[in-house]
This record gives structure tokens, sequence and C-alpha cells, in this order.
């Protein structure tokens, strides 16, 4: 196995074939996923079944309330797909981390390329929040250690999968709300869980004052220096921990088709 560190430690990524993991490969795989919030693995040439396999070493996987699943069989794949025929923005276009407005958010997404524009095209950026609470101002760190955020499935990034609960909507597509705290704790390290594309206010904050850190926070977070681009290839992976990192789909306009999972 062998482990490369992209630009400013922000992800890695790891030379092995997930076709043939051992016990003792999956532990240094979660290792390093620890160390690094999230990491990529190309040149996978896995099956639905297979990549599901590879799933389940991390946990158990998780439902998506929004669209239905890759068939009846694979229901927990979830299709990420851009059309070129599409109008608005991609699935995904916006920076957020997965599911944030459920009780239980998924702790891992994965994502696999299954139809990806060419290399350099259509990236997703990977924003770290280890790195964003690490330079955030002393003062605002103390300020923010009790709060709580409130998270909606209605909020600015929900207008990014309108195309694609037209085709595959499981009618669930409720507004969803859910409150989590600001500053966690995660592999010993303090991390920020404040996802732009779902956040609405801050609770017990008066609104002018909720709306100032939210503009605040957002703007933080992902700043050039904390965000690494991942260019796709085709059977390339990333694997993510949605507490330490934020994500987006880049804009295109192009066809793009991506298999996920999210595990708790």
């Amino acid at each position: 196995m062998k482990i490369k560190p992209c630009k400013n430690n922000i992800g890695a990524e790891i030379n092995i074939d997930l076709l043939s993991t051992s016990k003792k490969d999956v532990y240094e795989i979660q290792k390093v996923l620890d160390e690094f919030g999230v990491i990529f693995f190309r040149n996978q040439n896995l099956d639905p079944q297979s990549y599901i396999n590879f799933a389940k070493n991390f946990g158990e996987l998780a439902d998506y309330p929004m669209l239905k699943g890759l068939s009846k069989e694979f229901s927990k794949i979830t299709v990420i797909e851009r059309k070129s025929s599409d109008k608005g923005p991609s699935f995904g276009e916006q920076f957020h981390t997965d599911s944030s407005y459920t009780k239980k958010p998924p702790r891992y997404t994965m994502l696999l390329g299954k139809l990806v524009p060419p290399r350099g095209q259509g990236n997703t950026d990977f924003a770290s929040q280890y790195l964003a609470y690490k330079n955030l101002p002393e003062k605002i760190k103390i300020e923010l250690e009790n709060l709580r955020a409130v998270f909606s499935s209605s909020g600015p990034i929900s207008v990014t999968r309108l195309e694609r609960e037209k085709e595959k909507g499981t009618g669930k597509s409720k507004d969803f709300q859910c409150s989590h705290k600001i500053i966690q704790k995660v592999n010993n390290r303090k991390t920020i869980y404040f996802s732009p594309g779902h956040v609405i206010g801050i609770k017990g904050v008066d609104p002018k004052k909720s709306r100032d850190l939210l503009d605040f926070l957002i703007n933080h977070q992902t700043k050039p220096e904390f965000v690494y681009s991942f260019e796709w290839e085709k059977n390339s992976i990333a694997m993510w921990d949605n507490r330490a990192i934020l994500h987006q789909a880049t804009a295109y306009t192009g066809d793009r088709i991506m298999h996920r999972i999210t595990i708790q």
C-alpha cells in the first residue's frame, strides 16, 4: 500500500487494489482516513456488489431519504448524475456535508466515478474543517464552543437536486431539520461542523448575530488554503469523513455519473 499526501496535506491518495484488501489493509486505510479526513483511490474496477462489500468494512450503510437507489438490489447506492440537458446547477454544487439535517448524519461518504469529464473538469472540492478550526481566531473558538446550528434539507443547496428528484424522487422530500453542535471533536481533533448548503441559523442567537456568524463561518471554512480539488478519472473513488470535511461538485455542463454510498 502506497500513500501519497495531497496538496497542503488535505487528503491522501492510496495505491491499492480494493478487490483484494485484507483486514490489515482495511485497518491501515482507516488510519489514513482518520489522519487526513479524505482519501482517494484510482483504477478500481468494482461492480456494485464489490463496492458495497468494501463500504461495509467501515460501518452500517445509510439510506438517503431523497432519491431512489441504483436498483432494488443495490438500494444503498445513490446515483449522483449530471445530464448535459440539465438547466440548473449540478447536484451538490455548493459546499456541504451530507445529510446534516438528520438526527444521525452519515459519518462517511464514498463516491465512485462511473462516467466522468476529461481530467481537470468537473472536479470535486474538499475543504478540511480540521484546518478551518485550527485557524479560527481564539475569540471565535470560545464563542462557538457551545453553540448549535440548525440544518435544513430545504437549505440553499436543495435547488441542486431538483432535476434528479423529478426522475428518481422517493416522495419523502419534506423539510427535514435538526440541530448539531458547531464545534465537534473528531479523532481527538476539533473540527467545524457547519454545512453551508444546509445551515439556516444558529440556535439561541438573535437573527442579526446569527446571520453575521453564519456569513463569517461560510467564508472562513472554504478559504483556498483549506481546499483540495480532486481531478476525477473513471473508476476513481473518494471517501471522506463528513464531520471533518466539506465537499462540493464544481460546475460542469456535460454528462457525469457517480455512485455514492453513505455510511453511519
